[in-house]
């Protein structure tokens, strides 16, 4: 009987989750001397058995879906949570575009001999054992698992209590794919009890656990970063902007703000806030407001923006502070680039941030000044994006300034560490 399936105590999810972490800790260490033709048969083996799985994988993912129903879920949670046919080929086609990513692990750059005669350079590392956790999405155990195995960390994965029996059925799968490889189990474990209390024990296991990683929503962030003894990799929201200058190109300014506003509405890098230059906006606006209310956008905006568009509304201050995550859109019309970064840096959430103009210098100045994670030059900020990036899959975006910033790759789950080669060298 698991953990779950009991009526766990305080004390019992303290003892378990100390034997979760111990098991993760002894793991990694036989994890990060793995070869790269090792870590990828356990990932090649573990596609194959999710595809024969998917029987099983559906029951389980019902099961979560109908305790969701009775739970009363929203409809946007359950279809996140829901595992279709498609979900599992892409969660199996995301192990396979893993094993063909680069090992970072081992890999030493920068070698230089300097006047002792001794070699200096960096290697690549394991962080150790990351923690990650998330909610509804059961797809994101395999994401997960396979980018910390392929980088040679342990995991220990805490789903949300609602993918319970989905993360579960996928665990046993990953588990079986380590076997064949003959890697050790405990390299990749997931959290079996639903009791919240395991997420407190969790954040808070320094000497099990290097690294933790929230994907959630706000309230789970926050809580993460603040009550945490472990480093966090994180962001809080994703308020993006795109600036149009007065010498950018209009066609191109207004494909970039309409793709990065419409696209998708539920995402992370989607545009938040437009700000316009004021020498142009009475011409963009009304060009950009047919195109956003053709796609159903709701526009909330500055005093100068409601005076050329009647139909905007109002903009208020917690707007420009706010990730819609929905068709609203808050706009606003600036003197020039420079209080555009000023409003950027006020307001934004460090994410990502872009420029439409074809003026050289004022483009370097935006990359230079603008504090985000991702800084763009005519580009769509749905561009943000790991696989975009040419990273393969993502553990998620940073928005920190710890090693990893912006989205978090392979690399990401790694550290360096200095690496020395002398011949007998001795220091004088």
């Amino acid at each position: 009987m698991s953990v779950a399936e009991m009526n766990v105590g305080s004390g019992d999810v303290h003892a378990y989750m100390q034997r979760v972490g111990q098991q993760a800790r002894d793991a990694a260490v036989v994890i990060a001397r793995a070869e790269s033709s090792v870590k990828n048969r356990a990932l090649l083996a573990t596609a194959s058995i999710l595809d024969h799985a998917r029987k099983e994988l559906q029951e389980a993912n019902q099961q979560d879906l109908e305790n969701g129903r009775t739970n009363g879920l929203t409809d946007a949670m359950l279809d996140r949570l829901e595992l279709t046919p498609e979900r599992i080929d892409t969660m199996i086609e995301g192990l396979k575009q893993v094993v063909a990513l680069p090992d970072p692990v081992g890999g030493i750059t920068d070698m230089k001999y300097v006047p002792s005669g001794i070699q200096i350079g960096k290697m690549r590392v394991p962080l150790g054992v990351i923690g990650i956790i998330y909610e509804s999405r059961p797809n994101v155990t395999v994401e997960a698992a396979s980018l910390c195995l392929k980088s040679g960390n342990a995991t220990i994965l805490r789903g949300g209590s609602e993918a319970i029996h989905s993360n579960r059925a996928i665990a046993r799968c990953l588990q079986d794919g380590m076997r064949e490889a003959g890697l050790p189990l405990n390299a990749v474990q997931v959290v079996e009890t639903t009791d919240r209390a395991a997420v407190g024990e969790l954040i808070t296991m320094p000497e099990f656990v290097d690294v933790i990683v929230p994907r959630g929503g706000k309230g789970l962030i926050e809580r993460v970063s603040r009550d945490a003894r472990v480093t966090v990799i994180k962001h809080l929201d994703g308020i993006c902007h795109v600036y149009i200058d007065n010498m950018a190109d209009l066609k191109k300014a207004r494909d970039i703000a309409v793709n990065a506003k419409t696209h998708r509405y539920g995402t992370c890098n989607t545009m938040e806030t437009l700000l316009v230059h004021k020498d142009i906006a009475e011409f963009i606006l009304p060009v950009l407001a047919e195109e956003y209310g053709e796609k159903g956008v709701e526009l909330r905006g500055c005093e100068t923006t409601c005076a050329i568009l009647a139909d905007a509304i109002p903009a208020q201050e917690t707007d420009w502070r706010t990730e819609y995550l929905a068709p609203v859109l808050s706009i606003r019309v600036v003197a020039d680039m420079g209080e555009a970064i000023t409003h950027i840096n006020r307001y934004g959430s460090h994410h990502t941030d872009a420029i439409v103009t074809e003026d050289y210098t004022l483009s370097r100045r935006f990359l230079r000044e603008v504090d985000s994670s991702s800084v763009m030059v005519n580009a769509s900020t749905r561009f943000a994006d790991g696989f975009e990036y040419g990273l393969g899959a993502e553990i998620g975006i940073s928005t920190d300034k710890i090693h990893a910033r912006g989205p978090v790759g392979l690399e990401g789950l790694t550290s360096e560490k200095y690496v020395v080669l002398g011949d007998g060298h001795i220091r004088a």
